[in-house]
């Protein structure tokens, strides 16, 4: 049965802050990893990292939901990995709740990665994502 990944995180944003922080391509860079995308669907784009063993550090992605502010999907396929990530915005009292699931992750090296990426996607979601989101708060100020 193929793994999947779930993060759920609480922002005291409102969605088109949230929204911002997952389709602009500065914003992406800053809190995930160095991109060409562009919030089209269709639009194909990639987003590299530091290469590591059996990775060269680079995931292909493609877009293919993008319902704003809402939800998106992306195809996310690098190394053992060919999986969707789909992000969906929730507005809440004083904030936005913010769910990621990356899933189909089949056959045991991608269960394997699956298992870093779980971990990334948590440092991010408790970290980066965050900063980038007072960051954007005290330049809109």
């Amino acid at each position: 049965m193929p793994r999947t990944i779930t993060k759920t995180a609480w922002y005291p944003h409102p969605p088109a802050r949230v929204w911002l922080a997952l389709t602009d391509a500065d914003a992406l860079a800053r809190w995930l990893m160095p991109n060409d995308f562009r919030p089209a669907l269709g639009h194909t784009f990639t987003l590299r990292t530091e290469p590591a063993p059996g990775f060269d550090g680079v995931v292909h992605c493609e877009v293919l939901e993008l319902d704003e502010p809402r939800a998106m999907t992306w195809r996310w396929r690098g190394g053992p990995v060919d999986t969707q990530v789909r992000f969906e915005l929730e507005p809440e009292r004083e904030g936005t709740r913010l769910r990621l699931t990356q899933s189909g992750f089949e056959g045991l090296p991608a269960r394997m990665v699956s298992l870093i990426l779980a971990r990334g996607w948590a440092k991010m979601f408790a970290g980066s994502l965050p900063r980038e989101l007072e960051r954007s708060a005290r330049a809109s100020a």
